[in-house]
């Protein structure tokens, strides 16, 4: 068998990372705050009433213009030739624009504007859709195909960091309305959020020059790409072949399902707790999952490169329809409202979607070549975002049936269906192990 050295870079990949730390920072502020403001703001203007419908309308409309815009920019930095790169300009501008904007939407909500936070909202996702296809692309356009899993990994352990620093400055948010009535004081933790934007954005630049970098790695991306999972790294001149195209088909619809499952579960648990549980928060359950989930991402990448991709989302798969399966059982009987029988189960599910994500955007993005990343990028986003966007309309139409109950049968159903459809994907597999792979087939 052919062994040749290839080392991830990690110094590398932790920066790149930056990028994935000013998206989730920001969406996790954007999530937590839009909702209440646009609440506020729509009882203030309309009267008192129930305006969660429209709320969710609005909060919506991320996952229905992440289906158009993100395979568009992907598609557009994939064509993109400049001195900074392919994906560095896109991520410079949407990041400068979206952290000039991100504070006006506190400063319209103090000044009683709804339409004016409802523009900058708009405006905000656009802006941060610009640059997350290529910030995504960014990570394989520099990493040999086989270590992408580990890179993956690498990348979301910092990006859940900046959830958790998102969640610090949601505190200093709470603090700031305590002490203060002057709803202005909310300009602080999203005013935070943009300078620590800034400053990762001017630590990548610095740091990562990407047409240098591919120059200097060429050698070894070549090498990536005789070792990849498919059967076109066989071949010469690197076209997907029938079989290739079928495993992408399957591993796209495989991604649907399983979005389809887990942000079932993620839209309603709350609502869940409030109508099942008799609770009045059961979020620790699912602070749970996120601190399981970043834990587990690093020594996954190191599990990934002994079993292979495929088999460690079969295994994330099965992690993940045991916990579900386990929390629609005990919502049937007396244990129903015992939160820490749930939180074992989302600590398990917290394993398994780690497990999960750490592979399925590797394996997409194996389909690809050096000209279309953002392309395969695009592919990814697009099947995650229609389930995320169309689940919460089904499952809330079966529980209006079947009661609040059927959410988890619902969501273990969905990974069911992911797994039966995911285990007919087949590939190559390059096994890592003192920096050294061997390749093999299964």
């Amino acid at each position: 068998m052919e062994q040749i050295k290839l080392k991830l870079n990690y110094k590398r990949t932790i920066i790149i990372g930056l990028t994935f730390f000013t998206i989730l920072m920001l969406w996790q502020m954007y999530n937590y705050y839009c909702p209440l403001f646009l609440d506020k703001l729509l009882v203030s203007t309309y009267g008192a009433g129930n305006y969660s419908s429209i709320v969710g309308v609005i909060m919506a409309m991320d996952n229905v213009l992440a289906l158009f815009l993100l395979p568009l920019f992907g598609g557009l930095s994939d064509k993109t030739n400049t001195k900074l790169g392919k994906r560095i300009p896109f991520i410079i501008v949407g990041t400068i624009l979206s952290l000039i904007i991100f504070p006006l939407i506190p400063y319209f909500y103090a000044i009683n504007s709804l339409v004016g936070v409802i523009v900058t909202m708009g405006l905000i996702l656009v802006f941060m859709q610009m640059y997350r296809n290529p910030a995504v692309s960014l990570m394989p356009d520099v990493t040999p195909k086989p270590l992408r899993a580990s890179a993956n990994g690498i990348i979301n352990f910092v990006g859940y960091v900046g959830a958790i620093f998102a969640g610090a400055l949601q505190m200093i948010g709470i603090f700031s309305v305590k002490s203060t009535p002057d709803p202005m004081y909310l300009v602080i933790p999203f005013a935070l959020t943009s300078l620590l934007m800034l400053g990762a954005l001017i630590v990548l630049v610095l740091k990562i020059k990407e047409n240098k970098i591919k120059e200097e790695i060429k050698a070894e991306m070549e090498i990536g790409e005789q070792l990849a999972e498919t059967e076109a790294a066989t071949k010469d001149d690197h076209k997907l072949t029938k079989r290739d195209k079928i495993n992408l088909i399957l591993l796209i619809i495989s991604i649907f399902l399983w979005f389809m499952s887990f942000n079932a579960v993620e839209t309603f648990w709350s609502t869940y707790g409030e109508k099942v549980m008799n609770l009045g928060s059961n979020s620790i359950a699912t602070i749970i999952l996120t601190i399981v989930s970043m834990l587990t991402f690093i020594p996954g990448g190191k599990l990934v490169n002994k079993i292979g991709r495929k088999w460690s989302i079969v295994l994330g798969l099965i992690l993940m329809i045991f916990s579900l399966g386990g929390c629609y059982i005990i919502s049937f009987t007396a244990l129903k409202t015992t939160l820490y029988i749930y939180i074992v189960f989302f600590a398990i599910a917290g394993i398994g979607w780690a497990l999960i994500n750490l592979s399925s955007y590797p394996m997409v993005v194996e389909m690809s070549n050096a000209t279309n990343v953002g392309k395969y990028t695009g592919l990814y986003y697009t099947s995650s975002m229609l389930a995320q966007s169309i689940t919460p309309i089904f499952v809330g139409r079966v529980m209006d049936i079947l009661g609040f109950e059927s959410l988890f049968i619902y969501s273990t159903i969905f990974m069911i269906l992911a797994l039966l459809v995911f285990i007919f994907v087949t590939n190559r597999h390059a096994t890592i192990k003192d920096n050294m792979i061997t390749e093999n087939k299964n």
